[in-house]
């Protein structure tokens, strides 16, 4: 069972990090420092943007609009380390 858990929370580690490369790339397109144009930039755009939508979509969703401010990747964020913290002290110690 441990086994399970250090993988689940390998997998929350993991999004944890692709999350922040989306959030950065977002706002390296938005001030033009990188350029669609780039097929490889399109492409790891594409990739990390089909990741992280299925899960920022429903944050987006139940947020009022903030002004073209974005605050859903910080929520998500925190409710991967919530679900972290609830691992590691009520979860992890519990398992033989």
């Amino acid at each position: 069972m441990r086994a399970l858990l250090n993988v689940v929370m390998l997998a929350l580690d993991l999004y944890w990090w692709v999350l922040i490369a989306s959030a950065i790339l977002s706002w390296l397109i938005a001030f033009n420092v990188v350029n669609l144009g780039n097929s490889v930039v399109a492409a790891i755009w594409d990739f990390l943007y089909r990741i992280t939508e299925p899960l920022l979509r429903p944050i987006r969703n139940m947020l009022p609009a903030m002004g073209g401010i974005d605050i859903s990747p910080v929520i998500l964020l925190l409710i991967i380390y919530f679900i972290q913290q609830i691992i590691v002290l009520y979860i992890y110690p519990n398992v033989i």
